[in-house]
Protein backbone atom coordinates (compact mmCIF):
# COMPACT_ATOMS: atom_id res chain seq x y z
CA UNK A 1 0.00 0.00 0.00
CA UNK A 2 1.76 3.15 -0.89
CA UNK A 3 2.29 5.45 1.82
CA UNK A 4 1.96 9.50 2.71
CA UNK A 5 5.53 10.00 3.28
CA UNK A 6 7.90 11.81 0.66
CA UNK A 7 10.30 11.36 -2.32
CA UNK A 8 12.98 8.57 -1.55
CA UNK A 9 16.44 9.04 -3.02
CA UNK A 10 18.70 5.66 -2.46
CA UNK A 11 22.20 5.15 -3.61
CA UNK A 12 23.43 2.30 -5.14
CA UNK A 13 27.15 1.06 -5.25
CA UNK A 14 27.77 -0.59 -8.60
CA UNK A 15 31.04 -1.66 -10.76
CA UNK A 16 34.23 -0.16 -9.50
CA UNK A 17 33.74 3.14 -8.41
CA UNK A 18 30.09 4.02 -10.09
CA UNK A 19 26.79 5.03 -8.41
CA UNK A 20 22.84 4.44 -9.35
CA UNK A 21 20.13 5.79 -7.81
CA UNK A 22 16.61 4.63 -7.24
CA UNK A 23 14.09 7.56 -6.88
CA UNK A 24 11.01 6.49 -5.06
CA UNK A 25 7.85 7.87 -5.11
CA UNK A 26 5.55 6.54 -2.05
CA UNK A 27 2.10 7.78 -3.34
CA UNK A 28 1.85 5.54 -6.00
CA UNK A 29 4.52 3.07 -5.37
CA UNK A 30 6.24 4.19 -8.73
CA UNK A 31 10.20 4.39 -8.80
CA UNK A 32 13.07 5.29 -11.14
CA UNK A 33 16.42 4.36 -11.44
CA UNK A 34 19.13 6.66 -12.73
CA UNK A 35 21.71 4.98 -14.93
CA UNK A 36 22.14 1.26 -15.01
CA UNK A 37 25.94 0.28 -14.59
CA UNK A 38 25.07 -3.33 -13.87
CA UNK A 39 21.74 -4.41 -13.48
CA UNK A 40 22.37 -6.63 -9.97
CA UNK A 41 23.05 -4.51 -7.30
CA UNK A 42 19.81 -2.18 -8.38
CA UNK A 43 17.79 -5.50 -8.60
CA UNK A 44 18.88 -6.26 -5.02
CA UNK A 45 18.20 -3.06 -3.79
CA UNK A 46 14.64 -3.27 -5.71
CA UNK A 47 13.88 -6.49 -4.12
CA UNK A 48 14.90 -5.27 -0.52
CA UNK A 49 12.71 -2.58 -0.16
CA UNK A 50 10.00 -4.12 -2.25
CA UNK A 51 9.86 -1.71 -4.99
CA UNK A 52 8.71 -2.33 -8.64
CA UNK A 53 10.80 -0.32 -10.86
CA UNK A 54 8.37 1.29 -13.67
CA UNK A 55 11.32 3.87 -15.58
CA UNK A 56 15.22 4.13 -16.47
CA UNK A 57 16.45 7.60 -16.89
CA UNK A 58 19.66 7.53 -19.04
CA UNK A 59 22.19 10.73 -18.42
CA UNK A 60 24.69 10.03 -20.96
CA UNK A 61 25.70 7.13 -23.30
CA UNK A 62 29.08 5.83 -21.95
CA UNK A 63 29.21 2.10 -20.97
CA UNK A 64 29.52 2.52 -17.27
CA UNK A 65 26.29 4.11 -17.22
CA UNK A 66 24.00 2.29 -19.03
CA UNK A 67 25.50 -1.49 -19.41
CA UNK A 68 23.06 -2.63 -17.52
CA UNK A 69 20.04 -1.59 -19.35
CA UNK A 70 18.61 -4.47 -21.11
CA UNK A 71 19.27 -6.67 -18.74
CA UNK A 72 16.73 -4.33 -16.04
CA UNK A 73 14.36 -3.45 -19.06
CA UNK A 74 13.76 -7.08 -19.62
CA UNK A 75 13.39 -7.95 -16.26
CA UNK A 76 10.75 -5.24 -15.25
CA UNK A 77 9.38 -3.83 -18.19
CA UNK A 78 10.36 -0.42 -17.47
CA UNK A 79 10.19 2.57 -19.32
CA UNK A 80 13.93 4.12 -20.64
CA UNK A 81 14.19 7.70 -20.78
CA UNK A 82 17.36 9.34 -22.56
CA UNK A 83 18.10 12.82 -24.55
CA UNK A 84 16.78 12.68 -27.77
CA UNK A 85 20.44 14.19 -29.29
CA UNK A 86 21.88 11.16 -28.13
CA UNK A 87 19.37 8.60 -29.07
CA UNK A 88 21.87 6.96 -31.77
CA UNK A 89 24.31 6.19 -28.88
CA UNK A 90 21.57 5.12 -26.18
CA UNK A 91 19.39 2.00 -25.91
CA UNK A 92 16.18 2.45 -27.87
CA UNK A 93 14.12 4.81 -25.92
CA UNK A 94 10.21 5.07 -24.96
CA UNK A 95 10.37 8.66 -23.97
CA UNK A 96 13.29 10.69 -25.75
CA UNK A 97 13.40 14.17 -24.54
CA UNK A 98 15.45 17.29 -24.28
CA UNK A 99 16.05 20.28 -22.16
CA UNK A 100 13.19 21.66 -20.41
CA UNK A 101 10.69 18.45 -21.42
CA UNK A 102 9.16 16.84 -18.41
CA UNK A 103 10.15 13.08 -17.16
CA UNK A 104 7.09 11.87 -14.75
CA UNK A 105 7.65 9.16 -12.07
CA UNK A 106 4.44 8.53 -10.37
CA UNK A 107 2.93 11.69 -9.03
CA UNK A 108 6.45 13.06 -9.06
CA UNK A 109 7.44 15.42 -12.13
CA UNK A 110 11.28 16.07 -13.09
CA UNK A 111 12.89 18.91 -15.85
CA UNK A 112 15.45 17.90 -17.87
CA UNK A 113 18.76 19.64 -17.88
CA UNK A 114 20.99 20.28 -21.06
CA UNK A 115 24.56 19.53 -19.28
CA UNK A 116 26.60 18.93 -22.17
CA UNK A 117 30.53 19.01 -21.79
CA UNK A 118 31.43 15.55 -20.50
CA UNK A 119 29.69 14.35 -23.77
CA UNK A 120 27.30 16.26 -26.21
CA UNK A 121 23.78 15.13 -25.27
CA UNK A 122 24.61 14.54 -21.36
CA UNK A 123 21.56 15.37 -19.43
CA UNK A 124 20.90 15.80 -15.82
CA UNK A 125 17.39 15.24 -14.32
CA UNK A 126 16.12 17.66 -11.63
CA UNK A 127 12.85 16.93 -9.37
CA UNK A 128 12.44 19.70 -7.06
CA UNK A 129 9.54 17.64 -4.86
CA UNK A 130 12.50 15.38 -3.62
CA UNK A 131 14.82 18.08 -3.68
CA UNK A 132 17.13 16.24 -5.93
CA UNK A 133 19.25 16.63 -9.34
CA UNK A 134 20.67 13.16 -10.45
CA UNK A 135 24.08 14.86 -12.67
CA UNK A 136 26.27 11.77 -13.03
CA UNK A 137 29.13 12.81 -14.66
CA UNK A 138 28.85 16.64 -14.88
CA UNK A 139 28.67 18.13 -11.80
CA UNK A 140 30.51 15.54 -9.44
CA UNK A 141 31.10 15.92 -5.94
CA UNK A 142 33.67 18.56 -5.55
CA UNK A 143 34.91 17.95 -9.18
CA UNK A 144 33.24 17.73 -12.81
CA UNK A 145 33.14 15.05 -16.33
CA UNK A 146 36.31 15.40 -18.16
CA UNK A 147 35.32 16.88 -21.46
CA UNK A 148 35.59 14.36 -23.59
CA UNK A 149 33.32 16.02 -26.12
CA UNK A 150 32.15 19.32 -25.34
CA UNK A 151 33.79 21.95 -24.99
CA UNK A 152 35.06 24.43 -21.99
CA UNK A 153 32.56 27.08 -22.25
CA UNK A 154 29.97 24.67 -23.13
CA UNK A 155 30.45 22.66 -19.60
CA UNK A 156 31.07 26.34 -17.92
CA UNK A 157 27.43 26.70 -19.19
CA UNK A 158 25.74 23.83 -18.13
CA UNK A 159 27.62 23.99 -14.74
CA UNK A 160 26.16 27.32 -14.19
CA UNK A 161 22.89 26.46 -14.90
CA UNK A 162 22.87 23.45 -12.09
CA UNK A 163 24.52 26.16 -9.78
CA UNK A 164 21.49 27.89 -9.72
CA UNK A 165 19.30 25.37 -8.58
CA UNK A 166 18.71 25.98 -4.54
CA UNK A 167 21.36 25.29 -2.00
CA UNK A 168 19.84 22.38 -0.35
CA UNK A 169 19.51 20.49 -3.46
CA UNK A 170 20.89 16.60 -2.97
CA UNK A 171 23.35 16.44 -5.72
CA UNK A 172 23.45 12.98 -7.06
CA UNK A 173 26.48 12.44 -9.11
CA UNK A 174 27.76 9.32 -11.19
CA UNK A 175 31.10 8.19 -9.42
CA UNK A 176 32.98 7.87 -6.04
CA UNK A 177 36.17 10.37 -7.00
CA UNK A 178 36.22 12.64 -3.65
CA UNK A 179 38.90 12.02 -2.45
CA UNK A 180 41.15 12.83 -5.27
CA UNK A 181 39.07 15.49 -6.40
CA UNK A 182 39.75 16.88 -2.41
CA UNK A 183 43.16 17.18 -3.22
CA UNK A 184 43.22 18.70 -6.50
CA UNK A 185 40.58 21.38 -5.50
CA UNK A 186 43.40 22.40 -2.23
CA UNK A 187 45.95 23.25 -4.89
CA UNK A 188 43.57 25.76 -6.14
CA UNK A 189 41.70 27.18 -3.04
CA UNK A 190 44.37 25.96 -0.07
CA UNK A 191 42.97 28.92 2.40
CA UNK A 192 39.70 27.43 1.85
CA UNK A 193 38.33 26.60 5.06
CA UNK A 194 35.18 24.94 4.42
CA UNK A 195 37.28 22.90 1.80
CA UNK A 196 39.77 21.73 4.10
CA UNK A 197 36.79 20.66 6.56
CA UNK A 198 35.23 18.68 3.36
CA UNK A 199 38.48 17.30 2.57
CA UNK A 200 39.31 15.90 6.11
CA UNK A 201 35.43 14.23 6.37
CA UNK A 202 35.97 13.09 2.92
CA UNK A 203 38.88 11.18 4.22
CA UNK A 204 36.99 9.80 7.01
CA UNK A 205 34.39 8.35 4.94
CA UNK A 206 36.41 6.51 2.93
CA UNK A 207 38.61 5.21 5.64
CA UNK A 208 35.11 3.72 6.72
CA UNK A 209 33.80 2.57 3.41
CA UNK A 210 31.10 5.16 3.30
CA UNK A 211 30.56 6.90 0.18
CA UNK A 212 30.83 10.49 -0.53
CA UNK A 213 28.06 11.26 -2.79
CA UNK A 214 25.39 12.16 -2.86
CA UNK A 215 26.28 16.14 -1.45
CA UNK A 216 24.30 18.86 -1.16
CA UNK A 217 24.86 21.70 -3.87
CA UNK A 218 25.45 24.41 -1.23
CA UNK A 219 28.21 22.55 -0.07
CA UNK A 220 29.70 22.31 -4.06
CA UNK A 221 28.91 26.19 -4.15
CA UNK A 222 31.37 26.64 -1.54
CA UNK A 223 34.30 23.91 -2.06
CA UNK A 224 33.88 22.71 -5.51
CA UNK A 225 36.59 24.36 -7.80
CA UNK A 226 34.51 24.07 -10.86
CA UNK A 227 31.38 26.17 -9.71
CA UNK A 228 34.32 28.34 -8.22
CA UNK A 229 35.69 29.53 -11.30
CA UNK A 230 34.26 33.28 -11.36
CA UNK A 231 34.83 34.14 -7.95
CA UNK A 232 38.12 37.17 -7.66
CA UNK A 233 39.59 35.06 -5.26
CA UNK A 234 40.35 32.32 -7.78
CA UNK A 235 41.13 34.12 -10.62
CA UNK A 236 44.09 36.30 -8.54
CA UNK A 237 45.31 32.78 -7.08
CA UNK A 238 45.50 31.56 -10.92
CA UNK A 239 46.68 34.40 -11.84
CA UNK A 240 43.88 35.15 -13.92
CA UNK A 241 42.16 38.43 -12.18
CA UNK A 242 40.72 39.82 -15.36
CA UNK A 243 39.97 36.37 -17.38
CA UNK A 244 36.60 35.35 -18.18
CA UNK A 245 34.83 32.84 -16.35
CA UNK A 246 34.73 30.50 -18.75
CA UNK A 247 38.65 30.70 -19.54
CA UNK A 248 39.21 30.09 -16.06
CA UNK A 249 37.11 27.19 -15.44
CA UNK A 250 38.74 25.99 -18.76
CA UNK A 251 42.29 26.22 -16.83
CA UNK A 252 41.31 24.25 -13.64
CA UNK A 253 40.04 21.61 -16.00
CA UNK A 254 43.16 21.51 -17.60
CA UNK A 255 44.86 21.74 -14.22
CA UNK A 256 42.84 18.73 -13.28
CA UNK A 257 43.71 16.85 -16.67
CA UNK A 258 47.36 16.74 -15.34
CA UNK A 259 46.72 16.66 -12.28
Amino acid sequence: MPSSTGPEVVTIPCLKDNYAYLLHDPATGDTAVVDVPEAAPIAAALKARGWTLTDILITHHHHDHIGGVEDLRRATGAEVWGAAADAGRLPPLDHAVAEGDVVRVGDLEGAVIDVSGHTVGHVAFHFPEARAVFTADSLMALGCGRLFEGTAPQMWESLSKLAALPRDTLVCSGHEYTRSNARFALTIEPDNADLRARAEAVDAARAEGRPTVPSRLGEELDTNPFLRAGLSGVKSHLGMSSAADAEVFAEIRRRKDSF
